[in-house]
């Protein structure tokens, strides 16, 4: 299976110009559709965050407001899109099924970003998502975040700064779970046309499952060459042991699986998804 549509949430454009790049360059890598959406916040949302004591003028006033400032962020968003698109020549047009060029649109909605984004996200091939530390931007996590847990469809994590390739060195971290499974699965189409694979484990990472070993012939059976690495916990973090195995293999993407602890036990405890999420600059490719 090819990668054949894309959705891309656009937030900001602090954030947004790095995943607009990534975006871009995977569109062409597949000959895929960009989706490029922005979702307005609905000013009538505003109110009940207003509180009591506010007349209803002043609610008004705080719902034009958000308006006006909703309507401009969606202009200059809109503004990079287009900018973006025509530097690179892509063309500005609606996906076809025999298409065998890259093109791009982009959407506005108007709703709760992390409910509009997991759900478009379900009728999309791969969604990319701004790093959530670009530019300060929380707003990049919650896309992520939405689509991890409610689209049950990958995401690739663009990095701070534009990658010049993806997937021609791919790093692979394996665990034996399910998400680390699902998150094979979906690199799939990736992996086939990769000029080398590495497989990335160790004992302390393992969980219970098929090991490292097993996972090897599994993927030589898609037609997959791939060679075994090892994964060495720098100052007993496996997160930047992965980072570390992955930049050393000269990887330009690493694909795992995505919080198979809880996300709660991973934002109090911290855990592997979490140290990748932040510390990561090359681009990741996670589902769960």
């Amino acid at each position: 299976m090819s990668i054949r549509k894309i959705l891309l949430p656009l937030a900001s454009t602090a954030a947004g110009e790095s995943a607009l790049a990534t975006g871009l360059l995977v569109s062409r890598i597949w000959n895929a559709h960009l989706l490029a959406l922005h979702v307005r916040v609905d000013s009538r949302d505003v109110a009940p965050l207003a509180g009591e004591g506010l007349s209803g003028a002043m609610i008004e006033e705080m719902m034009a407001a958000t308006d006006k400032e909703s309507g401009e962020r969606a202009a200059l968003l809109r503004a990079l899109f287009d900018r973006m698109v025509a530097a690179q020549q892509i063309s500005l047009a609606e996906p076809k099924a025999d298409q065998n060029v890259a093109t791009a649109s982009f959407a506005a909605a108007v709703g709760r970003e992390e409910d509009v984004v997991a759900q478009q996200a379900r009728l999309a091939d791969l969604t990319v998502v701004a790093h959530p530390e670009a530019g300060g931007d929380a707003t990049s996590a919650d896309a992520l975040h939405a689509v991890l847990f409610d689209s049950g469809r990958p995401v690739l994590l663009a990095p701070g700064t534009p990658p010049a390739t993806i997937g021609q060195r791919i790093s692979v971290a394996w665990n034996g779970t399910a998400e680390s499974a699902s998150a094979v699965t979906a690199a799939l189409p990736w992996l086939q046309q990769a000029e080398a694979v590495r497989i990335l484990s160790s004992e302390g990472y393992q969980r219970r499952g098929p090991p490292a070993e097993e996972l090897a012939p599994y993927l030589a059976l898609h037609g997959i060459t791939a060679d075994l690495g090892t994964i060495r916990p720098i100052g007993g973090v496996v997160g930047a042991g992965i980072l570390a195995a992955a930049e050393e293999f000269g990887a330009d993407l690493l694909t795992m699986g995505a919080y198979s602890h809880s996300r709660l036990r991973q934002l109090i405890l911290g855990g592997v998804t979490r140290h990748v999420l932040e510390h990561a600059r090359l681009p990741i490719l996670m589902n769960r």
